[in-house]
């Protein structure tokens, strides 16, 4: 009998492929994202400290639920704070997330407002 794994595991299993190779530094921290039912969460990370150096979620904004304009919201929120912060350049970490709809806007978002990965 073939037993078929859920989407999350196989999501879990290439987030754990990409993190071998995806290091984020002071200068280039990395953009973690989580997406869950209803909302999404943004982190910037300094991998060889281990400190979040700082993070936005979707409860923030004023639109609600968890759809292409709360991420497009998210991330011009997490590039202010970047910018902010003094960091322009990022690694995209997509947790395993295909890159497509939610996870593509918030890529967008973050560089139409000035970070650079």
């Amino acid at each position: 009998m073939i037993i078929k794994q859920s989407s999350n595991v196989l999501r879990k299993k290439r987030h754990l492929r990409l993190r071998k190779i995806i290091i984020g530094t002071i200068t280039r921290p990395r953009l973690n994202i989580f997406r869950s039912n209803k909302f999404i969460y943004v982190q910037l990370i300094d991998d060889n400290a281990q400190n979040t150096l700082c993070s936005v979620h979707s409860k923030e904004t004023n639109v609600i639920g968890s759809n292409i304009k709360a991420a497009q919201a998210v991330g011009t929120l997490i590039a202010q704070k970047a910018l902010a912060l003094g960091i322009k350049n990022i690694v995209f970490d997509r947790s395993g997330y295909l890159y497509h709809g939610k996870i593509k806007a918030l890529a967008e978002a973050c560089r139409q407002s000035g970070l650079q990965f």
